[in-house]
């Protein structure tokens, strides 16, 4: 069954004043990516009268797993399950808008054309968005790399005066402990109203299915903290980490393996100068 797009805005306003108003967008692969990635912008927006998040969702989601709970489901019931859990995390998030554009993974990994850019062009042109949050050049999943790809490719197709002021590559699958602290950004949480539990919970078909991204999710932002400094206080109760994009709008030729080549070799280095300087040190010994 072809996914046709969809446009909610939970607060019943235009379509057109919830786009003129986002000031944070994130835009992710899946369901669900938006509310683990993007969620430091989703928080800051929250309640507020002037910053308002709008989230962009590129694929039905249709592959993830049907195991457990999800067993007896097939993928016309799983799609719509999953668009459903979408907009319901935007309604409990009060996005300015949630799109879903309905596109299958291997749609979104076609190169000429992409049937992604076309969706997303006009998007951003009417939310000349401050921030944007959406995947890394170092994730794992191969969606979420083909879906920063036509992101890219899409925000240099703006005039430099109607791009973003910033650019965040976010965590999904793969951490981003492993870049250096001095070039990592920490987004910290504060979520006195536990939205982020309420929102993360809404994707039943993925924690019934076996996928505790509920639990999983949570964790990591308690690790990003408590693992940052060895020797100081933990500074906040959870934490994102990011990696700085912008520089990606800046020019129209970095590639991104030129971009994320300089985060490797100072990790490369980094371990080897440790390791070097270790070497050095006296071997301590145990009694027999």
């Amino acid at each position: 069954m072809k996914t046709k797009p969809s446009f909610l805005v939970p607060d019943k306003q235009s379509p057109q004043i919830a786009r003129e108003r986002t000031t944070h967008i994130g835009i992710g692969a899946h369901p669900d990516d938006l509310e683990i990635m993007a969620l430091h912008g989703i928080l800051n927006c929250y309640g507020s009268r002037d910053q308002w998040f709008g989230g962009i969702t590129c694929s039905t989601g249709a592959g993830s797993i049907r195991q457990g709970e999800m067993s007896g489901i097939n993928i016309d019931e799983l799609t719509l399950m999953r668009r459903k859990e979408q907009d319901e995390a935007a309604r409990i998030g009060r996005y300015s808008f949630i799109a879903q554009l309905g596109l299958e993974s291997a749609e979104i990994h076609q190169v000429h054309p992409n049937p992604l850019i076309p969706l997303l062009l006009p998007i951003l042109q009417q939310c000349r968005p401050e921030i944007v949050y959406t995947h890394n050049p170092a994730d794992k999943h191969p969606t979420h790399i083909a879906v920063l790809k036509a992101v890219l490719q899409t925000l240099r197709m703006l005039p430099k005066d109607h791009r973003p002021k910033r650019l965040l590559g976010c965590e999904v699958w793969r951490n981003l402990d492993w870049v250096s602290d001095d070039q990592k950004i920490v987004l910290d949480i504060v979520d006195p109203e536990q939205l982020a539990t309420r929102l993360i919970s809404v994707y039943q078909s993925q924690i019934a299915a076996g996928k505790h991204y509920d639990k999983a999710i949570e964790g990591r932002r308690r690790a990003n903290v408590t693992f940052f400094q060895s020797l100081s206080q933990d500074a906040a109760e959870q934490a994102i980490y990011a990696i700085d994009m912008t520089s990606l709008l800046e020019s129209n030729h970095m590639s991104l393996a030129d971009f994320i080549s300089p985060y490797l070799d100072h990790f490369k280095n980094e371990v080897l100068s440790s390791l070097e300087k270790t070497a050095h040190l006296p071997t301590q010994t145990t009694g027999e």
